[in-house]
């Protein structure tokens, strides 16, 4: 029997994340898309992608599997938002990144708090 609404899960193999769903007495998660902008202090630049492991994906960027991130080891998270999909934040990544504005970047980062 279902308590709560569920919210759908993009992919072939549902995750544990942070979305509630409770079925009798259980209690299941589901991981969230998430957007992301992590600096290099070595490079002084940004990166800006999505995920569905945050701490995964960075720990990927600080350990040279990314291709564009390898060049570095001291990327730092500055700013993540939860997304309801996969495509609202690949969206949102290419709306930041089309801006190409380090200045939008560092306000965008301000407005968390």
């Amino acid at each position: 029997e279902r308590l709560h609404g569920m919210q759908e899960v993009t992919g072939s193999t549902p995750v544990f994340s942070t979305t509630r769903v409770h079925f009798k007495s259980e209690l299941f998660y589901f991981m969230a898309f998430e957007i992301y902008i992590i600096y290099s202090l070595k490079l002084n630049k940004y990166y800006i992608g999505y995920t569905e492991d945050l701490s995964l994906r960075l720990h990927q960027h600080n350990t040279g599997l990314s291709t564009f991130t390898s060049k570095a080891d001291d990327w730092v998270l500055k700013y993540n938002k939860e997304c309801a999909s996969r495509e609202d934040a690949h969206k949102i990544e290419l709306e930041i990144k089309r801006k190409k504005s380090r200045k939008y970047i560092e306000w965008l980062i301000s407005t968390v708090g």
